[in-house]
């Protein structure tokens, strides 16, 4: 039997029963008509617009939410009806309608193929499940699946009072009245956006909370990416908007190198930097040119300062920045005199 990460539990949809017949995307109609099926994950609903499925005794979960629940990464192949989900070192794919999947190049084989049921891909792998070391317990009286998955890890901290929302949404209700207090840990299953995780408490409240970095000690390269391009799209709608040296940062008509700097990581991110380019250039921590990323600040010489002039850099060997009163805000190739009158760079993200 091919041993499985246990990591990957949720992001496995389960089966009850050791056997059954193949079936392909059609449904018999004995299914449809069986008794609604609640599943649990550690006491809490999983609940998805398809409801779970009972075929002949075998429970069939979407999996999407179970993936996801987990924080893995999930990608869907249209045209082979195959999904594959990633977390950490473990990677599972999977052909719909087939009896085997794929746990990291080894071959996993199931009683009952998965179905597609209004366009929503759900699989029973009960092997898989027991495989991973979980508990599965189907209460009759309450026709509900109950999964006990491997502890979870609440690897982050609340830094300052945040909403726990129903959805990324500032204006989505609350899950809970209290706010998530300082000091408290939570579980983060997935990045939604740049500007907002998934995550769960440890009194097994699943809700959103804000990414921003005042509220949690949590950073992941793929929040960091979110961020610079969240940070980066801002900063291009004022492209052509005036220079105007001094300029204040509390408004948007014109911008002088460090306002338009400080504005867009305030505005986005929440993020207080100082006012001028020299004290900005004191934030973060050093980085190489070598190790530039998106969304890390170039400090230059500049009007006889050792640091006079502050740019973002935009990837692709380009920095958003404005000095000219031609030009504006706008997007250049980081070369020439920006290369020769190079400082340093920092990165706060």
């Amino acid at each position: 039997m091919t041993k499985c990460n246990p990591a990957l539990l949720p992001l496995l949809l389960l089966s009850l029963c050791g056997g059954g017949a193949a079936y392909a995307d059609a449904l018999p109609q004995e299914q449809v008509d069986s008794p609604a099926i609640s599943v649990y994950l550690d006491g809490q609903p999983l609940r998805s617009e398809v409801p779970p499925l009972n075929v002949d005794g075998t429970v069939l979960v979407p999996m999407r939410g179970l993936f996801e629940a987990q924080g893995a990464v999930l990608s869907w192949d249209n045209t082979g009806k195959t999904v594959t989900a990633s977390k950490d070192d473990t990677t599972l794919t999977y052909q719909m309608g087939t009896s085997s999947a794929n746990l990291n190049g080894q071959p996993v084989e199931m009683d009952v193929p998965g179905v597609i049921a209004d366009d929503t891909a759900m699989i029973p792998l009960r092997m898989a499940s027991e495989a991973l070391g979980n508990t599965v317990n189907w209460v009759p009286a309450t026709q509900s699946v109950q999964i006990s998955s491997a502890a979870v890890i609440y690897e982050t901290s609340i830094l300052q009072g945040v909403t726990l929302r129903s959805k990324p949404d500032g204006e989505s209700k609350p899950v809970t009245e209290n706010l998530l207090s300082a000091g408290t840990k939570v579980h983060v299953i997935s990045v939604a956006d740049a500007l907002w995780l998934k995550v769960r408490t440890e009194d097994n409240l699943i809700g959103y909370i804000s990414a921003k970095p005042k509220f949690t000690d949590y950073t992941s390269s793929s929040l960091t990416e979110k961020q610079a391009a969240a940070l980066l799209a801002y900063g291009r709608t004022f492209n052509g908007t005036p220079y105007e040296f001094g300029a204040s940062p509390d408004q948007t008509d014109t911008f002088d190198c460090s306002s338009f700097v400080k504005r867009l990581f305030e505005d986005i991110l929440s993020v207080e930097l100082p006012r001028v380019s020299y004290n900005q250039a004191k934030e973060g921590t050093k980085v190489k040119l070598n190790e530039l990323r998106p969304g890390d600040l170039l400090f230059f010489t500049a009007r006889g300062l050792d640091i006079g002039h502050v740019a973002i850099y935009a990837g692709n060997n380009k920095i958003l920045h404005t000095y000219s009163s031609k030009e504006g805000v706008h997007t250049e190739d980081f070369d020439g005199q920006w290369k020769k009158r190079f400082v340093t760079a920092r990165r706060i993200l």
